[in-house]
């Protein structure tokens, strides 16, 4: 509801999205005063201790991914059986919505949103985090085009087999790639299928897979061939066409190794060098196990034929027993009819008056002990759970209670059952000296413990160690709290940025590159209509470390060589004389 608080820190604003796991709210977070957006599980889902522990584990897994691409993920937590995330609010729209209302997008336009893709996906497969549902509802697009992939957290979860009834599955369906339809576990490779199949989508205006139902789709997935994208686009480069092809492969063996191959091949694929690229031939065989996804059809069709049947069985029988009994039916329908009048008019008038139930205020039993607590919560009419929750206080003496669940003050029932929360005291965790170890560790460990960890990046002298932690806060010895924040620092690493934006000349770049000690060991001249000078391509790709020592080669362009028509006929004279 709105104004409500989740875990005494994050006031509900309003709705801004429902779905088939969560709905999402923007929220205000009252510490850090700054809006976010409150993700809470569906109830079912919640109610699933396996699920919940897996989405608990993999939703602070995705919350180390520290990209522009990616929402952020601020927090995970629980408030009265309520399992939340709390992420980077974004005022956006998804591709999804875009494709609706755009159709086919520019080749341009593509290639810029995968690279955005590609490059945030590359953070992830790094730390070899798999998003498992790349779909364009998953991926948002701000106002400015910067792209925005979310749900790392439930998308993780949510990998058990996705065709768990005969007609159900998830919404990603048509972005499912093989292995898993069939029923194989998960890779890096998997993302790749998705997003060659977004990219066919964003290009040609529609999905390549249609079908009645989610098994005819995931057969199709399997088993029939990507129609070409040119049939769609028909003036699409071959360079485009190759890489919608390999991402979408069906062995995974086909495909890229990563989000970080695929990023690279799309950097260069509008390159005037791939203009004449021929079509790719992949090196591996392209069969894939379908006995899996073929067994939960034929299961799907026996279960229907068993359903007809049954219901030919029951329509018969009914129309047999109405020809023996009609008069005899409807008198007892005139009987039933009758009683349900009187029924209802009982219900309406006695009922309320009945079973009406003022609800009365919770006591406070804070700082009772658990024996005082339940007497006065008896005393005033509510249940007490048999089971006590535990909680870190720095007030609350030690097995004394500190809340309850509902809190006092509310009204409810009686016979309301009430949690009660007892202090285990001040429960204070000594922090260890964490410089020179991977923050990703240290993040899960700390969390795992209660305390919010803070990750910022931090200017560092020489060739400090991505995602190595060089400096924290609060330091080593210091004791802090369940909630307390601690900030981890990391180095800011410097990376290179894109030479052939068409901004950078050979001049540039060793200026840029000095600083780092970073030579430019050989330049390679190639023709080109652009300016003289001006860096084509680079060694070294855009958005990689600069580590200092290291060296980089470039190719920068130069003028088209010009024909001399005199030296043209003095050359033809003299082999006309050499002829003579």
């Amino acid at each position: 509801m709105k104004g409500q608080k989740i875990s005494d820190r994050y006031q509900i604003m309003k709705s801004i999205g429902e779905g088939g796991m969560a709905n999402v709210y923007l929220a205000y977070d009252t510490i850090l005063d700054r809006d976010v957006a409150v993700k809470i599980l569906r109830g079912d889902l919640s109610g699933d201790e396996k699920f919940v522990r897996r989405f608990q584990r993999e939703a602070l897994s995705a919350s180390s991914l520290t990209h522009p691409n990616i929402v952020e993920v601020y927090d995970v937590g629980e408030d009265h059986g309520m399992y939340y995330i709390v992420m980077e609010y974004i005022e956006g729209r998804h591709l999804k919505e875009l494709i609706k209302k755009r159709g086919k997008l520019t080749i341009s336009e593509v290639i810029d949103i995968m690279l955005q893709i590609t490059d945030g996906m590359s953070v992830a497969h790094d730390s070899y985090i798999i998003h498992r549902d790349i779909k364009p509802q998953n991926i948002m697009i701000l106002e400015n085009g910067l792209v925005k992939i979310t749900d790392f957290g439930i998308s993780m979860a949510m990998n058990a087999t996705q065709l768990t009834q005969t007609n159900s599955v998830m919404g990603s369906v048509h972005y499912l790639p093989p292995e898993q339809a069939s029923g194989k576990g998960s890779t890096l490779q998997s993302d790749i299928y998705s997003m060659g199949i977004v990219m066919y989508e964003l290009l040609a205006g529609k999905l390549p897979y249609k079908g009645d139902n989610a098994v005819e789709i995931a057969l199709k997935h399997l088993k029939e061939p990507l129609p070409s994208i040119k049939d769609e686009v028909p003036n699409i480069p071959q360079s485009i066409e190759n890489i919608i092809i390999k991402a979408t492969a069906k062995n995974p063996k086909n495909r890229y190794a990563d989000a970080r191959e695929m990023h690279n091949d799309l950097m260069t694929c509008l390159d005037e060098s791939r203009a004449s690229e021929p079509k790719i031939e992949l090196p591996y065989p392209e069969n894939v196990d379908e006995v899996k996804i073929t067994k939960v059809l034929k299961n799907a069709k026996v279960e229907e034929k068993k359903k007809e049947s049954e219901d030919e069985i029951i329509s018969r029988q009914i129309t047999q027993n109405d020809l023996k009994k009609e008069n005899k039916t409807l008198i007892i329908l005139a009987s039933i009819f009758t009683f349900l009048i009187v029924a209802i008019t009982t219900i309406v008038l006695l009922v309320p008056a009945l079973t009406t139930n003022k609800e009365i205020l919770i006591p406070d039993v804070t700082n009772q002990t658990v024996e005082e607590a339940i007497k006065i919560l008896q005393d005033a009419g509510f249940n007490v759970a048999t089971e006590q929750q535990q909680a870190s206080s720095d007030e609350i003496s030690f097995g004394k209670i500190v809340k309850t669940s509902p809190l006092a003050g509310t009204k409810r029932t009686k016979g309301t059952q009430v949690t009660l929360f007892v202090s285990e005291g001040d429960a204070k965790l000594t922090l260890e000296n964490y410089v020179g170890q991977n923050y990703l560790e240290i993040k899960g460990k700390l969390e795992t413990l209660g305390v919010q960890v803070v990750i910022e990046k931090k200017d560092a002298k020489g060739n400090a160690e991505e995602n190595i932690i060089i400096e924290q806060n609060p330091g080593e010895g210091q004791k802090v709290s369940k909630g307390d924040y601690v900030t981890l620092y990391i180095p800011e690493v410097d990376k290179y940025p894109d030479f052939t934006n068409g901004s950078y000349t050979y001049d540039d770049v060793v200026s840029f590159l000095e600083k780092y000690n970073v030579t430019v060991n050989k330049v390679e001249e190639e023709t080109s209509s652009k300016n003289p000078g001006i860096v084509l391509k680079q060694s070294r790709s855009k958005g990689t470390r600069i580590v200092s020592g290291t060296s980089i080669t470039i190719t920068v362009a130069k003028k088209p060589s010009k024909v001399n028509n005199n030296d043209n006929d003095k050359n033809d004279d003299k082999e006309d004389s050499n002829l003579d």
